[in-house]
């Protein structure tokens, strides 16, 4: 499905780029065909870059390392998770003790932003995407949740995209903690109004400036309608051609891949 000629030249306006990781630029460890393109055409035509994710189980320097793995080399700088939007947003709550349920690697993201990190009377319990997760950590998450913590989720996708088939995500585990405490999580990530807020503080960018990259209709190009973001839909992830077809809305563009956009930027 390519996009009209008016909205090329649009398109070509736009100076910053949010783009999505998972089911956009890779799947599992296989880079998507035209990433590597896509993301030289980007800087060498001086458009601004930020890798936007709702995957809060690596930190920022391990996305580095992945991306570098597989031969995407980006800087910390341009790549922002909902795990930092997280951090952003307890710090401006004046937030100090948490018990977080994630993965070594984001725990200690937590604990270099500053934050306390216990099971003994935190502020908020925090659930990010969490690989390493047990059933004592979820036991403790109920107890303190119930006993009168907050509950904030990094975000809400319920699977993640692999190259095999989708793995459930923070949204499955928000859903099982809610069922056994009847307690909804605030929720950062994406299509959350702090998330895209935080972003475009990040880049010094306006909404009219700025598009959203990503292959999820309920997250990316949700945030994207509503920030008022020029949305581009990707089919190499999670949504469909029948997706889009029943969507209530539709994205400016729907392209295969990322490999579809160089000529057009």
């Amino acid at each position: 499905m390519n996009p009209t000629d008016t909205k090329i030249k649009s398109l070509q306006q736009i100076r910053n780029f949010l783009l999505d990781m998972d089911g956009t630029l890779y799947l599992g460890d296989r880079v998507l065909a035209g990433s590597r393109e896509f993301l030289n055409a980007l800087r060498s035509r001086g458009k601004r870059v930020l890798l936007l994710t709702n995957n809060s189980s690596r930190s920022v320097s391990g996305y580095v390392r992945k991306l570098a793995d597989m031969d995407l080399p980006v800087a910390a700088e341009e790549i922002f998770t909902s795990t930092l939007a997280t951090i952003l947003h307890l710090r401006r709550k004046g937030k100090e003790r948490l018990f977080v349920l994630a993965t070594p690697d984001v725990e200690r993201e937590f604990t270099d932003a500053g934050f306390v990190l216990t099971d003994q009377q935190p502020d908020d319990v925090v659930l990010c995407f969490d690989k390493t997760l047990t059933y004592e950590k979820l036991r403790t998450a109920c107890r303190l949740i119930l006993q009168g913590a907050g509950f904030v989720a990094s975000h809400p996708d319920v699977v993640c995209p692999t190259e095999d088939l989708p793995i459930p995500d923070c949204g499955s585990m928000i859903q099982l903690i809610t069922t056994a405490t009847g307690k909804e999580p605030e929720i950062i990530g994406k299509p959350y109004q702090m998330m895209i807020d935080s972003a475009l503080a990040k880049l010094q960018a306006t909404a009219e400036s700025t598009a959203m990259i990503g292959d999820r209709l309920n997250t990316d190009m949700e945030m994207g309608f509503r920030a008022g973001l020029t949305t581009i839909l990707v089919l190499t992830g999670e949504a469909t051609v029948r997706d889009v077809a029943s969507a209530p809305r539709r994205p400016d563009y729907v392209v295969e891949s990322v490999a579809d956009l160089i000529d057009q930027i």
